[in-house]
């Protein structure tokens, strides 16, 4: 009883302080699976230290340094170069380009001005105008009526004989087109003209906005090139088209001093066989107007030269009262075809005259020896396309710019 209570009391104590002991045994079987766990145990921590010790603490990334630049042999620093060129006051200021900041007629004060400062700083008097566009039918009439303070003409040879009043007719275009152009008449001996004339064209009504209308008032002379008194330009997309309107305008000075002489079409046809060079004069534009009073009465005169001498002369019709002339006449001239080389054609425009000599107006010259480089191209497409007529416009040149370029222009009157 007393061991009992002893086992008892040294169980409760046991329980009370600890957690009880797996009780041990002498089984060999036990032993065994013991041993077994134990060696278990100790590979699998084996195992695991092994792969702690052979992973790294921290990634590692092998990068190399990027160079940029030409792949050589040798490699070689690149540095900017540096600029050691010393500038002189004279190469600073040769950059300017006086022009640009001069104040003449083509610079842009001109648009910030008024009327009344153009007219106090030029002098060259006003013009007078409306513009109207006909929806319906597409076309823009422009209504020239008159000017008024027009300055004296310049005489610079000294022979014009009335040199206090001036013979202005007005040239009208819209811009960038300046070949189909229309022209007044000529008012004599005054400096307030009164024309009152209407002129249209015909152009769409989008195209017409995109326009500016130039008109220039001419000095007729007679005895010499017709010279530019000034000039007004309005662009159509600044004013109502359709409502329409008119305006006086100060006019400005031109850069152009003296009118254009016109333009002549020509058609030219070799034939080897026959040894002919056909000539068409088909029309002219916007000639020279001569005669105050009624235009002028163009004809056209076709020379043949050889070498440097006259060979033969022909010559179109002349037509009355006209600028634009309409001819198509066809002229042929008997030309070996060993001789086409040597060769020149002059082309001499004159206005008719009953009374005294006729007038000159215009000349070209197409041949060996060419008047410039638009008639040199027209003599060598014909030569490259025998058989074809080819036919190209021609901007009239004065007599003595073609004597000046083209003996051939020197051996005929």
């Amino acid at each position: 009883m007393a061991s009992r209570s002893s086992d008892k009391d040294g169980d409760s104590v046991h329980t009370g302080s600890e957690v009880p002991l797996t009780p041990r045994t002498n089984s060999p079987d036990r032993r065994c699976s013991s041993s077994d766990t134990s060696k278990s145990t100790y590979s699998l921590t084996r195992r695991i230290s092994s792969l702690e010790s052979r992973r790294p603490s921290s990634p590692l990334i092998d990068i190399k340094p990027i160079e940029f630049g030409v792949l050589s042999a040798k490699k070689e620093p690149i540095q900017p170069s540096v600029l050691r060129r010393t500038y002189t006051p004279d190469d600073y200021f040769r950059k300017f380009e006086p022009q640009l900041y001069s104040l003449d007629s083509s610079s842009d004060d001109v648009d910030f001005l008024t009327d009344e400062e153009i007219l106090s700083k030029y002098q060259l008097g006003m013009l007078h105008f409306s513009t109207q566009y006909d929806l319906p039918y597409n076309r823009l009439t422009v209504r020239v009526i008159e000017a008024r303070d027009l300055p004296p003409p310049i005489c610079h040879d000294g022979s014009r004989q009335d040199t206090a009043h001036s013979n202005p007719y007005v040239k009208i275009c819209l811009l960038p087109d300046q070949k189909n152009s229309k022209q007044t008449g000529v008012k004599r001996k005054t400096q307030k003209p009164v024309f009152e004339e209407r002129y249209t064209f015909e152009i769409p009504f989008l195209e017409a906005q995109r326009r500016t209308l130039l008109l220039t008032v001419v000095d007729f002379d007679k005895f010499s090139r017709h010279c530019v008194i000034g000039k007004v330009s309005v662009p159509l997309c600044e004013v109502d088209l359709v409502k329409g309107g008119h305006w006086w305008k100060a006019l400005v000075p031109s850069s152009q001093n003296e009118v254009e002489l016109g333009e002549l079409l020509l058609s030219l046809n070799y034939l080897p066989s026959a040894g002919r060079l056909n000539v068409d004069v088909i029309r002219a534009k916007q000639l020279l107007q001569t005669d105050v009073s009624q235009g002028s009465d163009p004809f056209v005169k076709i020379q043949l030269v050889h070498g440097l001498k006259l060979v033969k002369t022909k010559k179109t019709s002349f037509l009355r009262g006209t600028i634009d002339p309409f001819y198509n006449e066809s002229f042929s001239f008997k030309v070996p075809q060993e001789e086409l080389e040597n060769a020149s054609l002059v082309f001499t425009v004159f206005g008719h005259n009953m009374k005294s000599s006729n007038d000159f107006i215009g000349r070209i010259v197409i041949g060996q020896y060419s008047s410039g480089p638009s008639e040199s191209n027209h003599w060598r497409r014909m030569l490259n396309t025998h058989r074809t007529a080819v036919e190209q416009w021609h901007s009239l040149r004065s007599r003595a710019e073609c004597d000046r370029v083209s003996p051939a222009s020197l051996e005929v009157t």
